[in-house]
């Protein structure tokens, strides 16, 4: 594609695909030329760099949030539908939980989703800095939860990029797991029970509406 005919649209859209499929290490400026059928040199016109190109991408799928209606649910409705979709959009796009270790991202897609976020939490009853706090609070949870997602898919590429099979390296992986916990009465009573490398069923909304509970309790006017 020549130079004229790309915009900063197109690249972002690719980039963002060739990131779900290849991850934070095979996104280079020659793989995205390629997708493109574009010289690469081509895509320097639009974005900076790689790390230009990564916060592009990153701010970019947060337009995929939605944003509740204020004045049509109650703050713990939105609460939990925008961490729900925050969530799904996580494990969609595992290379952006990574990328928060590197790149900080700060583009309009983000502060759309933050400042709603903020408003919600303010519905509740949180004022000034208790609203970020509330809000921060619900976000690293759900990131925290997000990375062993992420976690997984970028050890698969890792295994599968030097030849090996994932599954059977995660398969071997849990049996050694599964004999060390064996020794451990709770963790034994579990391995006999599930798939020791799953979590419980509604774990992820167990906890969200457990935290929810928690921040309800603090605002004025709460009983104990």
């Amino acid at each position: 594609m020549p130079r004229d005919t790309l915009t900063r649209e197109q690249i972002v859209r690719t980039a963002v695909e060739l990131l779900d499929s290849d991850g934070l290490e095979g996104l280079n400026m020659r793989s995205l030329g390629q997708r493109l059928r574009s010289a690469a040199t081509a895509v320097y016109w639009h974005v900076k760099n790689k790390d230009n190109l990564v916060t592009l991408a990153g701010d970019q799928v947060w337009d995929e949030i939605r944003l509740p209606d204020l004045d049509a649910v109650d703050w713990r409705t939105a609460a939990t539908a925008m961490a729900a979709d925050l969530y799904a959009m996580f494990t969609r796009h595992p290379w952006l939980v990574q990328a928060f270790a590197t790149h900080l991202f700060h583009g309009e897609g983000k502060a759309r989703h933050d400042d709603h976020n903020l408003a919600v939490y303010e519905k509740a009853g949180f004022v000034g800095p208790e609203a970020d706090r509330a809000a921060a609070a619900v976000f690293t949870y759900v990131l925290g939860n997000a990375s062993g997602a992420a976690a997984t898919a970028s050890l698969t590429r890792r295994i599968e990029r030097e030849g090996g099979d994932a599954g059977e390296v995660f398969g071997a992986t849990m049996k050694e797991a599964a004999e060390v916990a064996s020794r451990f009465p709770r963790l034994r009573t579990r391995i006999d029970s599930t798939d020791y490398a799953e979590a419980p069923e509604d774990t992820f909304d167990f906890g969200l509406q457990s935290l929810l509970d928690g921040l309800e309790a603090r605002l004025p006017g709460a009983t104990a």
